[in-house]
């Protein structure tokens, strides 16, 4: 069976019946092929360009050598939850993050200590390119820089950072994102309206739709790594079954005081060895 061409190639394409002798034919064909070939492949570059699939901008990492995980699996919504509070003078808070090991699971939120005085978390994320979840640490530097458009909340809320600023040697906390005890004097309000939160955890198609300024570019200079004591969190959590995200359930521990300090629920609840445990919840990111 003769496989027949689709419609709008015969249009483009069709068979001519040659009622005059070979050399005439050829002759005057010499006079109007090389338009009338230019003119088709136009007009099929065109037809081409509607039917193919499209290739989104989007969807091409601009930072791919900075990956280290790569999985073909989504990463899941990010989780409401209570910040619980700082737990002394001179701690930072990096949010949570869904993390890969055969599986996703949660990195609690955690207040640390930043390397030195002056420098400012900005926090990893993921992003899809070419069929791939791929991971972008984090990283501290003198400016918050790019974090992949992600709204983890408590000042973080896709782009920039309403957290606190650094004043003389001191970290300044923004206590309208960031809960601090009354033993922190050192504070301001800058009150900021997000509107509704997109709980998206990664960058491209089916999450966030948000590129990288150049003024985001350019902070993200001179990066440190994560501190030894974040790397060991993100590692302690993987070897924890209730971190591990599945169908309807939730993680069980959400945020923490410190690497290996207190540990709480979604609710801002301290947790007990056993099950949950009280306290009062705070803000929510």
């Amino acid at each position: 069976m003769k496989n027949k061409q689709p419609n709008f190639l015969q249009n483009l394409f069709p068979k001519k019946v040659i009622t005059e002798s070979p050399d005439n034919y050829l002759a005057n064909e010499k006079v109007s092929s090389g338009h009338s070939i230019l003119k088709k492949l136009m007009m099929l570059s065109v037809i081409l360009l509607f039917i193919a699939p499209p290739v989104f901008a989007q969807d091409t990492d601009l930072f791919p050598d900075d990956v280290t995980v790569k999985t073909q699996q989504a990463p899941p919504a990010l989780p409401d939850y209570v910040q619980p509070p700082c737990p002394g003078d001179g701690y930072y808070w990096t949010p949570g993050y869904w993390a890969w090991a055969d599986g996703y699971y949660w990195v609690p939120g955690v207040w640390v200590l930043p390397p030195s005085i002056g420098l400012l978390w900005t926090p990893g994320y993921w992003g899809f390119s070419l069929g791939f979840y791929g991971w972008h640490p984090g990283y501290w530097g003198p400016t918050v820089g790019y974090y992949g458009g992600i709204n983890y909340g408590f000042g973080y809320f896709g782009t920039g950072f309403f957290g606190g600023r650094w004043e003389g040697g001191h970290f300044m906390y923004n206590t309208s994102v960031w809960r601090v005890g009354k033993n922190i004097h050192n504070t301001y309000v800058n009150k900021v309206n997000m509107g509704a939160r997109n709980r998206a955890s990664f960058n491209g198609t089916g999450g966030v739709n948000y590129r990288a300024n150049g003024e985001e570019m350019r902070r993200m200079e001179n990066r440190t790594p994560a501190s030894e004591e974040q790397r060991n969190h993100e590692i302690n959590m993987s070897n924890e079954k209730g971190q591990f995200h599945a169908p309807n359930t939730r993680p069980a521990v959400h945020s923490m005081s410190a690497p290996g300090g207190q540990r709480f629920d979604q609710g801002g609840h301290q947790m007990r060895m056993g099950g949950g445990g009280g306290g009062r919840g705070g803000r929510r990111g």
